[in-house]
């Protein structure tokens, strides 16, 4: 295999004027099928990196050839988690750890401003970025069951055919963050000790006080990503009307505003998430793993529900014992009749 040897490559940081070089990656790997539509437009990437709001990383050769770019984006200034995306590896650099080499550039560069950790949606089409964002020190902490449209080309699927497909979400731990007790329901608390404790996470499960007891009306915020066809129905304060709220909203995302799949968010940190699984799974919610959440101000429980998207075994590809383990509690808590 040809490349570049290793002490060829260097990694750097994108300066704000040069926004297409973005452009041009995602333009060669993708065509104009990634989901994300800002990458596309030169002016807005280099506001991003600009103001702070975006990071861009890139490796290339001593001689300027690009091989591999990797982005980090802040919701908001002081923001102590990310989220990396748009990794990109082209044909001259893989087989060469060099998504790896760039990931742990970019991960240093954000431990040393402070930041406690990044996350990913990655592609479960394939293992390659799994194994990569294993070999960084990400751990998975679930599965977004139908997050990538089914218009997104990927020339390392190993399956083809045009259809939604899923994710791996990954957690990459870069300091601790602050101790906190974790209130998932009864039914999902095993899964989620496990998922914190390999993660390295400092949150404890705990049990709602006894006298613990829902308010009657829920808080909620509803996001619609018509990029990725879903809705993101973040809770913020769960309430006793939740099962009704969600089943209209879901209604409203389905029927009129395109979505194929709605993904539910709870607070970890509130004892109410406990008591409220019950009438979620009277409505085919089902488990999809830990998440950060900036509008919920912390980690959540993140439900999901499915809607024209079939999906089986073999459709999502894992790298880790973990990974296989985390897959085979999600798909188990599918409503029956899910998996094609």
């Amino acid at each position: 295999m040809h490349g570049p040897a290793a002490d060829e490559i260097v990694f750097r940081l994108l300066r704000p004027e040069e926004g297409g070089v973005l452009v041009s990656l995602i333009e060669t790997v993708y065509g104009d099928s990634y989901d994300v539509r800002w990458v596309y437009d030169v002016d807005e990437v280099c506001a991003r990196l600009a103001d702070g709001r975006y990071v861009s990383v890139v490796a290339e050769t001593r001689a300027g050839e690009l091989l591999c770019h990797m982005g980090m984006s802040l919701s908001a200034a002081g923001d102590v988690v990310a989220h990396s995306g748009q990794a990109v590896t082209l044909p001259a650099a893989r087989g060469r750890h060099v998504f790896t080499r760039t990931k742990r550039f970019l991960s240093d560069w954000a431990r040393e401003r402070g930041l406690c950790g990044m996350y990913a949606e990655v592609t479960a089409v394939h293992p390659y970025s799994q194994k990569a964002d294993l070999a960084a020190g990400a751990h998975e902490t679930g599965f977004l069951l139908g997050w990538i449209p089914a218009s997104v080309s990927n020339d390392a699927a190993l399956d083809r055919r045009r259809r939604r497909r899923s994710a791996a979400f990954f957690y990459t731990k870069l300091a601790d963050g602050t101790p906190r007790s974790v209130y998932a329901p009864e039914r999902h608390l095993p899964v989620v000790a496990r998922t914190l404790q390999v993660c390295d996470l400092r949150g404890a499960p705990a049990r709602p006080p006894a006298d613990a007891a829902l308010p009657a009306r829920s808080v909620l915020h509803v996001d619609v990503d018509r990029d990725h066809a879903i809705g993101l129905v973040t809770v913020t304060a769960p309430g006793a009307d939740l099962a009704d709220v969600v089943r209209a909203e879901r209604h409203h995302l389905f029927r009129h505003a395109g979505a194929d799949a709605v993904y539910l968010d709870l607070p970890l940190d509130d004892p109410a998430t406990a008591l409220v699984a019950d009438h979620l799974e009277e409505l085919g919610v089902s488990y999809a793993g830990i998440f950060p959440n900036h509008r919920a101000d912390g980690d959540v429980l993140r439900m999901q529900s499915l809607h024209r998207v079939r999906v089986t075994a073999d459709d999502v590809v894992v790298a880790s014992d973990h990974g296989r383990d985390l897959l085979d509690y999600v798909l188990g808590d599918l409503p029956a009749g899910s998996l094609g």
